[in-house]
């Protein structure tokens, strides 16, 4: 069945508003995104939230929760040569 110019022209009277507001959506985004400058509240005083004083309580250590717990044991490295001269040669 071949495609009459009346059909064309119908599929044409749909895409053109289609297109159009989705052009223009995408000039809106780009508009509010470059060109629009935000304003931005400046207070007078700046905000400043500073502790008085730090106080560490080291009576918690003394917990027998924490009495319990063991050090990890030391880590000792192998005595031979570790690695190869030339990394990237194959074996």
């Amino acid at each position: 069945m071949a495609i009459t110019f009346l059909e064309k022209r119908q599929r044409l009277q749909y895409l053109i508003p289609v297109l159009a507001v989705a052009l223009l959506a995408t000039l809106f985004v780009i508009w509010q995104g470059f060109f629009v400058k935000e304003t931005i509240p400046i207070s007078v005083e700046p905000i400043r939230r500073f502790p008085k004083k730090v106080e560490i309580n080291l009576q918690l250590l003394e917990n027998p929760i924490f009495q319990i717990l063991q050090p990890f044991e030391a880590i000792s490295l192998p005595e031979e040569e570790l690695g190869r001269e030339n990394p990237f040669i194959p074996y």
